[in-house]
């Protein structure tokens, strides 16, 4: 391969397509757009506009529903603990809250509370502190002799209006 030898790939390059440049290049007085018109101006149609006809956004109905004081939480597998006590980041003589998974970086930052989910294996014994926590998580917690206890979440006031 020489430098003289190389070139783009085929199609990869077009050429500018010259508009209103007269009659002859069949793309001249109103270069390709058409009539007058909402569509000839600049910006086109509105976005979900028909015309006048009821928008099908507005012809479908309404569906679900969103909680207004819905709490996002931390959603941690027991796998994730077990490989962070492992790694000695995490002490499991200490209770394993928000705060100290936080400090063993098995989550980024708190946000409304910890969700313990049962995925994986827990081998060692360890006091959660969590806000919610699955059946399955707390079976397997307390097959390893450790203990799950559920905090309170603290109650958002929903927005005044």
């Amino acid at each position: 391969m020489k430098l003289n030898e190389i070139t783009d790939n085929p199609g990869s390059r077009h050429a500018k397509k010259r508009v209103g440049r007269g009659i002859g290049s069949g793309l001249g007085k109103t270069a390709g757009r058409g009539g007058k018109g909402q569509t000839a101006r600049k910006g086109g149609a509105k976005a979900g506009f028909e015309g006048g006809q009821m928008p099908i956004y507005r012809r479908l109905p309404k569906r679900g529903f969103n909680k207004p004081n819905q709490v996002d939480y931390n959603e941690v597998n027991l796998s994730l603990v077990q490989a962070a006590i492992d790694s000695k980041r995490l002490d499991p003589k200490q209770p394993v809250n928000a705060a100290a998974l936080v400090a063993a970086g098995v989550i980024s930052a708190p946000k409304g509370g910890v969700r313990l989910l049962g995925k994986g294996e827990l081998k060692a014994k360890v006091a959660f502190e969590v806000y919610h926590a699955t059946a399955g998580a707390i079976a397997a917690v307390e097959k390893a002799g450790g203990s799950v206890k559920m905090l309170k979440p603290v109650e958002k006031a929903p927005d005044a209006k």
